[in-house]
């Protein structure tokens, strides 16, 4: 063979060698493209979704499981010594006022004398009124009775600040804890016990469904972990 004729066919070896390699690029720039295509549309469809919802799954793991309360945790308040109490009788201003429960637990109002109120309900503090009245008095007595100041409740225990304070209208656990100013770093935040009155301890779940009455006294436990 002569070096033109090797010449020649060098060249097209050459020339056939450098189609296939640009057609495999070709490919491979294609097949990138692709790639990277399919990732941006994904990205444009699985941002955040508003309103979507969690997993089945999840949500029965992130719900918490109800708390059995105890049957007193949500009871009626009760009148006790140290409230301030004010009573109207409707259409007769002088035997309303505001009266105090004395340490006896008996409110001494005027003209009827002493109606007890330690124990007692609102409601039924305002009957036992109604019925004194009509007892030779008056013939059909419609009474209100509203408490002006209640006796304090009190806690300690894992709490910022425990001690007396006065005690608000339909006050929780959790509205006590904060007006103590909060818990510790070393409070068990899942339960708290209470005594009432000349009751024992009990223990309540840590719960805004859990009342505080006047006159209690609550402990925050410490817990162990």
């Amino acid at each position: 063979m002569n070096h033109s004729a090797a010449e020649t066919g060098r060249n097209g070896f050459e020339d056939f060698c450098g189609r296939r390699i640009l057609i495999s690029l070709r490919r491979k720039a294609a097949a990138v493209f692709v790639m990277f295509a399919v990732v941006a549309v994904a990205a444009c469809t699985d941002g955040p979704r508003t309103n979507a919802p969690a997993p089945v799954a999840q949500q029965a793991v992130s719900e918490p499981a109800d708390t059995p309360l105890p049957p007193d945790a949500d009871i009626d308040y009760e009148l006790g010594s140290g409230d301030r109490l004010r009573v109207i009788v409707f259409g007769e201003p002088d035997l309303s006022g505001e009266f105090d429960v004395g340490g006896s637990g008996v409110v001494a109002l005027p003209l009827i004398g002493q109606v007890r109120a330690n124990g007692l309900t609102l409601s039924a503090f305002e009957d036992a009124v109604e019925a004194k009245l009509r007892d030779g008095y008056l013939t059909s007595p419609r009474v209100s009775v509203e408490v002006m100041n209640y006796r304090p409740f009190y806690i300690y225990g894992e709490v910022s600040s425990p001690g007396q304070y006065p005690y608000t209208s339909s006050m929780t656990v959790l509205n006590a804890v904060a007006v103590a100013g909060g818990y510790t770093y070393r409070a068990n935040q899942g339960k708290v016990y209470i005594t009432r009155g000349e009751g024992n301890e009990v223990e309540y779940p840590a719960s805004q469904a859990v009342r505080v009455l006047p006159g209690d006294v609550l402990r925050v436990p410490e817990r162990f972990f």
